[in-house]
């Protein structure tokens, strides 16, 4: 049987409970995140886009550290856009400051038609750093 531990970010938003998801899930070193939106605390959408883009990058990152983990351990990113073709210069600003330089993460864009409300969805896999390699980071720094 495989081991599955649920992850939950310290300030848990309500979609968790609303929907009956865990935000991540674990398994051996690798790190499932479900997609993660630009919602806020009572699990409603951010009206601004670019200002949903931002809330989605911090609710991945609140995710990835509860669970050890950095945007630098990603492996895998799927994002997901309502109107990718007026919406893709406002996403590529906010990426290219979360992701500065590389080695970037595979990407997978996926324009749909309809996201619960939301304009932008980030899901993605991530490596758990072994705690043998964050000693030895710091050891070396």
């Amino acid at each position: 049987m495989i081991t599955r531990e649920p992850i939950f970010p310290a300030n848990r938003h309500a979609l968790y409970e609303q929907h009956g998801y865990s935000a991540a899930i674990r398994s051996g070193d690798l790190l499932f995140v479900s997609g993660q939106v630009g919602s806020r605390a009572d699990g409603t959408p951010e009206p601004d886009f670019a200002a949903q883009v931002e809330r989605a990058f911090e609710n991945l990152a609140a995710t990835l550290a509860a669970a050890g983990c950095t945007f630098d351990d990603l492996i895998d990113v799927t994002t997901f856009h309502t109107d990718p073709e007026h919406q893709f210069e406002t996403i590529m600003q906010i990426k290219q400051r979360v992701f500065p330089q590389p080695p970037y993460p595979n990407w997978t864009a996926v324009g749909v038609t309809w996201l619960a409300g939301f304009d932008f969805e980030i899901k993605v896999i991530a490596r758990i750093p072994d705690q043998r390699d964050q000693r030895s980071l710091s050891q070396s720094a």
